[in-house]
């Protein structure tokens, strides 16, 4: 018998890991995401973190078309995956589902963080472009925005917008951003 104050006990799944079991973990900052079946965790987002992603969503739905949606940590359910961006804007008609469709999704955001870096830049960006996400945008220290599209099977980098520039970005719709605001 556990008691108070003792943690909570659980055991891994027998096989791969998949969204049901996500509900086994508390809400406590942690991001819990699964990759291939694999569970992988990251630490509780740093304020700065946080504010920078309440600035990206802030731009995007100040310039979003009627009918768009932009959501901070919105999980995406991809077939042996299920990843939770920073920021994640749906396409018209989308479906509302907590974990939703790729299909549905025309742009991802991610904003590094040390912890990050690999999985941002490398792991991520590779399931989001094997499930045809057409835009990718990784945020860096600075901020700097990095967008890319895809291109056939992989992402190619269409712009850099370092901190002290202002420009216009034509998707997932037209956007005018500009780093040095994000705070």
């Amino acid at each position: 018998m556990l008691s108070q104050g003792s943690p909570v006990r659980w055991s891994a799944p027998e096989g791969r890991w998949s969204q049901p079991d996500l509900h086994l973990f508390p809400q406590d900052g942690h991001r819990y995401e699964i990759l291939d079946g694999s569970l992988h965790v990251t630490p509780p987002a740093t304020t700065r973190h946080d504010s920078l992603v309440e600035s990206i969503v802030a731009t995007l739905r100040s310039a979003a078309p009627p009918g768009w949606w932009v959501c901070a940590r919105l999980g995406i359910e991809f077939e042996t995956s299920n990843l939770v961006p920073d920021v994640t804007v749906l396409r018209p008609h989308s479906s509302g589902a907590i974990w939703v469709d790729p299909a549905d999704v025309a742009l991802v955001v991610e904003v590094e963080a040390d912890e990050t870096r690999r999985y941002d830049r490398l792991l991520k960006p590779s399931v989001y472009a094997a499930a045809c996400i057409p835009v990718y945008w990784r945020v860096e220290a600075g901020p700097v925005l990095r967008a890319f599209t895809l291109d056939g099977a992989e992402y190619h980098p269409v712009q850099e917008v370092a901190t002290d520039e202002q420009a216009k970005l034509d998707s997932p719709y037209p956007v005018r951003v500009n780093p040095a605001t994000w705070r």
